[in-house]
């Protein structure tokens, strides 16, 4: 944690000057249906894990260096000024749409699969600090009728400064109760849907063409916008300006992952996703299970991935210190 902060307040990038040098102290409030993680006393987000009609804990608000909220508000509240699709997209979550033939993405049936639930469990660590914190969460994937289709552990670190807030997610998959298969599908992993600012286009039509936004998509290999999806890269760069301050979102995939790197089904409209499962739909093959991912009975498998969240503008110099960082910790 300390070389990441290390790190963070060494970074000099021109758009992104650094104004204080002291690390974030990270602490937590545990409520009945959510965990506030609170940077220097501030709100940065919460861990929702028993909020009423949820199909999966999610993490919302997302609370950016400045006061600037990083995610969609839909569905956790209204605002005229947002697309309303895709009540799923609830801001920062892990889910997958075909896992033994349930969807735990949608939240309704889906291809005739019927939606299960991501049911959070217990707290296993909370650690609090004056430079970063962390927590520990397990929680049972469970069927339409309660049974439990598989479990998952998973770690979220929180670190930063006053330039960019950092939340790191490792989740370990667990077979604990029979065979896994996570299924070829492109609704699938480690998501996040940007403020509506961050969007490249909108939903909205008009004279029945989509509303043009004011973000950019950019991903490791120089690609842009619409072109980023279905394809490889280590990272996704969201940016644009928010409220009228520039600032943006990095999703870095890990090199310890399976699959690396992985596949992005990064929407134009602001939905971002690390998903190494959808290679029949990215990469248009024949095979309609062409990216399944087997989990034999007993076995587990753990994946990693980081968000930056940052005020001012990165380059992509900028963003690639920020991955070099993240791979070498």
């Amino acid at each position: 944690m300390k070389r990441l902060l290390t790190f963070l307040l060494a970074l000099t990038v021109t758009a992104v000057a650094a104004e204080d040098s002291k690390s974030a102290a990270v602490s937590f409030t545990e409520l009945e249906d959510r965990l506030r993680v609170e940077f220097d006393g501030e709100l940065f987000t919460e861990y929702r894990f028993n909020d009423e009609g949820r199909f999966f804990p999610a993490f919302y608000p997302i609370v950016g260096p400045g006061g600037t909220k990083m995610t969609r508000r839909f569905p956790f509240e209204e605002s005229k000024d947002e697309d309303t699709d895709h009540p799923h997209h609830q801001s920062l979550w892990f889910a997958h749409s075909d896992v033994n033939g349930f969807t735990f993405w949608a939240t309704k049936e889906y291809k005739g699969r019927k939606p299960g639930y991501t049911v959070h469990q217990k707290f296993l660590e909370k650690v609090e600090g004056e430079d970063g914190g962390y927590f520990v969460a397990t929680n049972n994937y469970e069927a339409p009728d309660g049974s439990i289709v598989m479990t998952d552990t998973r770690k979220v670190e929180f670190s930063g400064n006053a330039d960019a807030r950092i939340l790191d997610m490792t989740i370990t998959f667990h077979a604990s109760n029979g065979d896994v298969s996570f299924n070829d599908e492109k609704d699938a992993g480690m998501a996040i849907r940007v403020a509506s600012d961050l969007q490249v286009v909108h939903r909205v039509k008009v004279n029945g063409k989509a509303k043009e936004g004011t973000g950019n998509l950019v991903n490791s290999e120089g690609i842009k916008d619409r072109e980023t999806w279905g394809k490889k890269a280590r990272w996704v760069h969201s940016y644009g300006k928010v409220d009228g301050k520039p600032v943006g979102i990095v999703i870095m995939d890990h090199p310890s992952n399976p699959r690396y790197p992985t596949y992005w089904h990064s929407r134009d409209y602001g939905l971002i996703t690390a998903n190494i499962y959808g290679k029949h739909f990215f990469e248009k093959l024949e095979d309609p299970q062409a990216g399944a991912m087997k989990l034999p009975n007993g076995e587990s498998r753990t994946f990693r991935w980081r968000f930056v969240f940052h005020k001012g503008e990165a380059d992509n110099d900028a963003v690639e210190a920020y991955f070099k960082q993240f791979t070498e910790e």
